[in-house]
């Protein structure tokens, strides 16, 4: 299924250049990293211009909030069931038809925006099924991931995956922006709509993926055996709450707008929503030295603290390129986490149990940045932007070390040694054994 990894490590600048590793070894890692990046411009385009239309057709600022509300719901539900879904269903085929539904949709999206008249509601609908979909299907990418690619390879295939994130995020919105405003919105979607048919094209292209003899139907039985092992590892029950307290303490999207008043650069706020994904891409590609690392769950506590410590100096500081360059860094240690945190969990869950464990991953890296958004604006209306701001990098930092300090299997956490991550490396060794055989 993969290559070994090569026996002699990269030196000088090539060890700071993202491991390829899983991309050389992995066909279907490739055809997925394809397909997710071609997606991803797609979404971009249906990010942008699902608020714009609401907003030309309410003139409301609420209508447009209104969005995350209803996306919030079938996130939670979705996310916890499409776990147990990906566990119990051949991965393969879970991630061909919620593709092809997500694409459906956008060609709803499509044809509502044609009419002479286009309506509002099917903006709401559309967006709360896709938030269903989307929750189904991530799960299933995530635990298709330790499938086809080496036990050894895993951290460098988080890099590679959040590196195509990155640049969908950057340049995504960017694109988006110029096709709304020169093209129009239903340009967009129909944009859209032709990447949706590309990454289902790559996605049949996969090999099958049939769950586990081991799995379990899928039930909120079976969710609540999910739950109940994440208790048990409380090593990865940090990776959770750390980031939860991460993202809900000091996530700064909502008030930027008003940071930027603040600083007399309202010029600066595409740069400052764009700082910290830029940090995070810089981790990405540089990413060669985190294969090299070991000690997974002490990068996740470093690397979340210096998060918190990066947003509250973002609050501090009164010039408005010290602000950039705290969000910067603050998406570069976001990086770093989430690059542990996806070894971690990618190289000790067991394959029966890794559907319902991605989507309590899901949840956590999801739930937290939006209930973090209500969290900065409340803040900000009752202590100040810049209050709200550094005082909640300073509680994440704090909350962050408590954590730590509650669960200490996190800080002790060691690929090498970990009882999971040994079983699970001699289980993928056993299987290339047999199938070479």
């Amino acid at each position: 299924m993969t290559d070994d990894a090569p026996a002699v490590p990269p030196t000088g600048l090539r060890a700071l250049l993202p491991d390829l590793a899983p991309w050389r070894a992995s066909p279907d890692f490739r055809r997925l990293w394809i397909a997710g990046l071609v997606t991803n411009f797609g979404s971009f385009l249906t990010f942008v211009a699902l608020p714009v239309q609401i907003k030309e057709l309410t003139g409301s600022a609420a209508a447009v909030g209104a969005i995350g509300a209803v996306e919030l719901v079938p996130l939670v539900v979705f996310g916890l069931y499409g776990g147990a879904l990906a566990d119990a269903w051949d991965k393969r085929r879970l991630i061909v038809w919620t593709e092809v539904g997500l694409g459906l949709l956008c060609a709803a999206l499509l044809v509502n925006a044609l009419l002479p008249s286009p309506a509002v509601w099917p903006l709401y609908v559309v967006a709360a099924l896709s938030s269903a979909l989307v929750s189904v299907q991530r799960p299933a990418l995530d635990a298709l991931t330790p499938r086809i690619v080496a036990h050894e390879h895993l951290p460098a295939a988080a890099s590679l995956n959040a590196l195509r994130w990155q640049v969908g995020g950057i340049a995504g919105p960017a694109l988006a922006g110029v096709v709304v405003a020169f093209a129009g919105l239903g340009w967009a979607y129909a944009l859209d709509l032709a990447t949706f048919v590309v990454s289902v094209a790559l996605a049949v292209g996969l090999a099958a993926s049939p769950a586990s003899a081991e799995a379990a139907k899928p039930s909120w039985t079976a969710i609540a055996e999910g739950a109940r092992y994440a208790w048990s590892r409380k090593e990865l029950l940090g990776t959770y709450t750390i980031d939860l307290a991460a993202m809900f303490l000091a996530m700064p999207l909502a008030v930027l707008p008003f940071l930027a008043d603040e600083l007399d650069a309202e010029w600066s706020l595409g740069l400052m929503y764009a700082a910290i994904p830029a940090g995070s891409l810089l981790v990405s590609l540089t990413s060669g030295w985190t294969s090299r690392v070991h000690r997974h769950g002490r990068m996740v506590v470093l690397a979340a603290a210096g998060w918190g410590l990066a947003m509250a100096a973002a609050g501090i500081a009164g010039n408005v390129w010290l602000v950039l360059l705290c969000l910067a860094l603050g998406g570069a240690f976001d990086m770093v986490s989430g690059v542990f945190r996806a070894a971690m969990w990618n190289q000790t869950i067991p394959d029966e149990l890794r559907g319902r464990l991605a989507g309590i991953e899901l949840l956590s890296y999801s739930v937290g940045p939006q209930l973090g958004q209500v969290r900065a604006g409340g803040m900000a209306a009752w202590a100040g932007v810049r209050a709200s701001v550094w005082s909640g990098g300073l509680l994440c930092a704090g909350a962050v070390g408590l954590l730590a300090l509650c669960l200490p299997k996190l800080m002790t956490y060691d690929v090498r040694t970990n009882e999971h991550a040994i079983r699970l490396r001699a289980q993928r060794a056993a299987a290339t054994a047999t199938a070479t055989t």
